[in-house]
This record gives C-alpha cells, structure tokens and sequence, in this order.
C-alpha cells in the first residue's frame, strides 16, 4: 500500500507542477523576468526609432550606450526620468530594436518583479551568456528605504552586482527616485545622512536622461509624425482638444489619439 505521504506529495506535485523551462537566453530579442525564469516576449514589435519625435537627444544618448553594451564596450546603467507619458518606456524598447536590427548582439529582458533580491537569480542565468542584456525596470518606485539600498549595491560594489554583460535601464517618475515620505522618515533620524544616501542612488546611474511635458507645437509634431507615417488625415484643432480634454500633452496622449483617429478611418495600426 502507498504511504500517505508519498500520496500527499504525488496529489501537492498536481496541484503545483514545477515551473515551465526557462527560455533560452540566446534565442529571442527580448524577454520577461518575474522572479522565476525567463519568458520570450510575445510580439515584441516596438515603434521605430525615427517614430518618436521630441526626444532626439535622449533617443541618440541611450542608442550610443547600448551600441557600447551590445559591443562589449564600457557602458553605464541608465536612469531615465520625468513625467508620465513622455515615452521614456516606449524609447526603451525601440532603442533596444533598433541596435538589434544594426547587428548588435543584445536583449531585451524586463523585470516585472517587485522583489529586487529575485534579480540575484536572473543575474546567475545571463552572465555566462555570450550577449548582452539591457535589464528594464519600468516605472521604479520604493516602499522602503531598505529596497534602495539594494538597488545601489547592484549598481555599484554589492555582492549582488550585476554581471559585466548586463546593464540596467530603469524609469522613474522622480528624479531621485525615493519616494518624500520615506525620505523624510529618514531625515528626522539623521539629515545629514539621509540627503546624501538619497542622492548617491541616483548618481550610481552613470547616464541620466530627463524627459518632460511637451508644448503644442511640441504635441501636434508628435501627431503630424505618427499620422504621415499611418497616411492618416488629421485635424489640429481635433487633436488639440483630445489633448485638454485628457488634461495633458505628452507622446502617450498623442498616440492615443491617433488610434482612435485610424480607428475612424477604418485602418489598423
């Protein structure tokens, strides 16, 4: 007769398999990490480069540095920083195809965890891989001081450092990108302190890119560019009020508006 046990563990191994294989690091141009392998991104097909207006010197600085990651050149960890909408995910994934596409030899892989200390994994499967990654942390933000602190020793000089064939690119709403209130809490035990730990977070990233709120005209070029390249027709007039009615002009709003403009017109992006 079967021991109970075994039956036990036979019945909790059906209801819990063991996770799928982790993709091979090798075979994709970009990635997704949740803390527990790596999974090949589904149609990865980000906008062309040229596509993204308002942006030319963020666009050309990150392109340089992951042309020096994809080589094997010195490269530095990226901060990419400002206000929502202002493309600095969509830039991410489009410099990152487009060193692709001129021949260099490098991934995408986004880290959708919240556990920092789960990276120490993903660090242990990429760094015997003959490529290079770009490590993206959309939209990093802090619940506790301690997360910070963990962030700069993968940056800089922890035992978890990132391995020398990955580098991070992280976007942040805040400059510095610990939240006021933890930064306060921080400051009320040792001022001094607490500033300057704060803002040796932000200056671990080597190359700091700030993105901000675009005017009209800077909106409607955005727009005229997303429609000639759609042979869309547009109104400006109608493209303005989306844009006050939304509360915001910014590169997210005008391509928001441009999909329900080709959807009007019957055509699919």
């Amino acid at each position: 007769m079967t021991d109970p046990i075994d039956r036990i563990a036979a019945a909790l191994e059906r209801l819990a398999p063991p996770p799928p294989a982790s993709a091979d690091p090798l075979a994709h141009p970009a990635y997704v990490w949740r803390g527990d392998g790596l999974t090949a991104a589904r149609q990865f097909a980000p906008l062309p480069l040229a596509m993204l207006h308002g942006v030319e010197m963020q666009k050309a600085a990150l392109v340089a540095n992951l042309d020096r990651l994809a080589a094997r050149h010195a490269a530095q960890d990226v901060l990419m920083w400002g206000a929502r909408g202002t493309g600095k995910s969509a830039l991410v994934k489009s410099a990152v195809a487009h060193v692709q596409a001129a021949g260099g030899v490098l991934a995408l892989i986004e880290v959708v965890t919240h556990r920092l200390d789960d990276l120490s994994a993903l660090f242990d499967a990429i760094a015997p891989v003959d490529r290079a990654f770009a490590l993206f942390i959309d939209d990093l933000g802090f619940d506790a001081a301690g997360d910070a602190r963990a962030l700069r020793s993968m940056l800089e000089g922890g035992a978890e450092a990132r391995p020398a064939n990955a580098r991070l690119v992280v976007t942040s709403n805040r400059r510095h990108l610990v939240p006021r209130d933890i930064a306060e809490q921080e400051s009320a035990i040792n001022p001094r302190d607490s500033v300057d730990d704060h803002l040796a977070l932000a200056d671990r990233f080597g190359l700091s890119l700030g993105f901000h709120v675009v005017d009209q005209d800077g909106y409607l070029a955005i727009v005229r560019g997303y429609a000639e390249a759609y042979d869309l027709p547009f109104d400006p007039q109608e493209a303005i009020g989306w844009a006050t009615r939304r509360g915001s002009r910014s590169g997210r709003v005008a391509w928001q508006y441009v999909v329900d403009l080709a959807g009007r017109n019957g055509k699919a992006l």
